[in-house]
């Protein structure tokens, strides 16, 4: 009955417009458009004077005269202001002599440093945090429930703190179930889906039809392994998923008799299960020792602590594995294009045949804003487009990708590795090859034609709370390698050589084993010098190294500005678009456990995904 269908469907669309329209409504008010260009003018201006400290390279920080260049305080002066910054609450009372001579702590007339502190609360002030541009997790997924729902019990960080994906799957996982919930959405689209620990997370604790994108075969692969070893504990858990249902409660689980945490690699830790007669390899039991078990389950979306704490021992078995490197498209042979293509169809010819059964779809590709993704996803529906940690340019690929693309109804997207971003404005114009770039993102900070430069972005990888607690710079080594660049000019002119020394730090015995290790890998005559030659050269700049360790420090306490400056340029490019009803950045993780913890999470409007098709 065509009438009857139709008037069902209209009645469904207004029900989600309805829900759509109220959700905005409860959202916390983000910040304008206009709001965002003035965070990133202050961020800018703070940056014009100070990326010149997070631009210089350690490794020349002896041969270029580093310290003396920027720095007119003592290091200890430095490392006595960084220690006890964070102990200080609010801006440093201002004074009226210095106001007139500096700005942020440098002075006018040498631009070299003279107020440590001053600089130090400038950029605290300089980032997401002190700009008052973020909003928590909580906040957003209080917006994103109904009203009234019941939350169920929820897993505290304390319980998962000694592993990182743990608390980034668990995290994100319940983020992007909601967003779907709240869009209409089963699908989910996971962009550099690596071995598939969120994707597996999402399909089996959420029920949403997750396809994990990735380019490296390598870890399609091992996704579609682990599909097939999930399969057995997807169906236990729907099974008991609905038995707790029927009971309200669950009974006694024997698992609890099951498992015993040892100790594992990284400071995490490895569950092993036995049956009476021994230890059972812990990926298989775990699917083994589900089925005879009764555990309670929440209701949908939220997640039963010990099911899902077994879940994630399971997806990290394996998780120290190292992946490929991504490698475009176009630079692929036609062999490895074809055989890509064959894998794609295979994979959907068993999908077809599975049905049910599988956790979720891994396809190998490399995708962009222009990839036509219903010609890699045959079933394709509005979905949910997520990157946990997605590496340079894929972050803000992802971002094009979701405002491109009429299907992607939202986007929750967290990036990582900002120094393999390609810039637009590279004055050398070495970074941008490919015709589109990852940096600048937004039309606004493209007309300013920013240039932030790869060191500044590789110290916005520093992780100034981890740091802040001792877990930080091997400082030895930095020693080491700025030496050595001293010893390869003096008697080698080859410290601009095309070669890299690499990690020869962690083998070496000492300071001479050291150079000698560098000489070698740089194919260089060690004859030159002798022992004691070399030992010269530490000794000399041994009394040198504290100059290095405060200057490093700086370097850690501006790397949050330059991060929230790339941060602020993509969630500018989302404001800048019309069709969308949200954007805002979102602190998604602990910063301790995962420093890279913002994600920028965009929807787009219910009238304006209908009406773009």
């Amino acid at each position: 009955m065509p009438g009857r269908t139709a008037a069902v469907d209209g009645f469904v669309h207004a029900s989600l417009r309805s829900s759509v329209e109220s959700f905005f409504k409860m959202l916390p008010s983000s910040d304008s458009l206009a709001e965002i260009q003035r965070r990133i003018d202050e961020v800018k201006r703070f940056l014009s004077i100070t990326l010149s400290i997070a631009n210089a390279h350690t490794v020349e920080f002896y041969t270029h005269d580093v310290w003396n260049r920027f720095m007119a305080v003592p290091p200890q002066e430095v490392l006595t202001a960084v220690s006890s910054c964070s102990d200080q609450q609010g801006a440093p009372e201002a004074k009226a002599k210095e106001e007139s001579r500096t700005i942020f702590g440098f002075c006018n007339d040498t631009n070299r440093l003279v107020d440590t502190h001053e600089l130090l609360q400038a950029a605290k002030a300089h980032s997401i945090p002190g700009l008052g541009v973020c909003m928590s997790r909580d906040e957003l997924l209080q917006a994103l429930r109904e009203k009234g729902e019941d939350t169920g019990a929820v897993l505290e960080p304390d319980e998962f703190m000694n592993s990182k994906k743990s608390h980034e799957v668990q995290c994100m996982s319940e983020v992007v179930a909601c967003l779907a919930q709240r869009c209409g959405v089963k699908q989910v689209i996971d962009v550099g889906s690596g071995k598939g620990y969120l994707s597996s997370f999402l399909s089996l604790q959420y029920g949403l039809r997750v396809y994990g994108i990735d380019s490296s075969s390598t870890n399609t692969h091992g996704a579609q392994e682990r599909n097939r070893k999930l399969k057995k504990f997807s169906r236990a858990y729907q099974k008991h998923s609905k038995a707790a249902r029927a009971q309200g409660e669950a009974t006694h689980s024997p698992q609890e008799e099951l498992v015993e945490i040892k100790p594992g690699m990284n400071g995490g830790s490895v569950a092993s299960y036995s049956d009476g007669a021994g230890v059972v390899a812990q990926e298989e039991k775990v699917l083994i020792s589900l089925s005879d078990v009764n555990p309670a389950v929440e209701r949908h979306p939220e997640p039963n602590s010990q099911t899902e704490e077994l879940f994630l021992n399971a997806l990290s078995v394996d998780e120290i594995q190292t992946a490929s490197p991504r490698v475009p498209a176009d630079q692929l042979s036609a062999e490895e294009r074809e055989r890509r293509k064959r894998e794609n169809l295979e994979r959907k010819a068993r999908n077809r045949t599975d049905g049910a059964g599988t956790v979720f779809s891994p396809l190998t590709s490399y995708v962009t804003a222009e990839t036509e993704l219903r010609e890699l996803i045959n079933e394709l529906e509005d979905a949910v487009v997520v990157g946990l940690h997605t590496c340079g340019d894929l972050a803000p690929s992802t971002l094009r990708m979701f405002v491109a693309k009429a299907e992607l109804a939202a986007v929750c997207s967290v990036g990582c590795c900002y120094h393999l971003l390609s810039e637009e404005f590279d004055p050398a114009g070495q970074e941008c090859l490919c015709g589109v770039c990852g940096f600048p993102l937004s039309q606004y900070l493209r007309d300013w034609s920013w240039f932030c430069g790869r060191n500044a972005r590789m110290s916005a990888c520093l992780a100034l709370e981890r740091v802040s607690l001792g877990q930080g710079i091997q400082m030895e080594s930095l020693f080491y390698r700025a030496v050595l660049h001293v010893i390869l000019r003096d008697h080698y002119s080859a410290f601009k050589s095309e070669k890299r020394v690499g990690n020869v730090y962690s083998k070496a015995k000492s300071f001479v084993d050291y150079v000698r290790r560098a000489l070698r890998r740089l194919e260089l005559d060690e004859s030159k010098l002798s022992d004691a030659d070399i030992q010269d050269y530490h000794d000399a700049y041994r009394p040198r190294m504290g100059e290095m360790h405060a200057f490093n420090m700086l370097k850690v306490a501006l790397a949050p500005c330059i991060e929230g400056l790339i941060l602020l340029d993509r969630l500018c490019y989302l404001k800048e678009q019309e069709d969308l009803s949200f954007s805002a950045l979102v602190q998604l993780f602990d910063p301790l456990l995962s420093p890279r913890c913002y994600a920028v999470v965009g929807l787009k409007s219910y009238e304006d995904r209908i009406s773009s098709r």
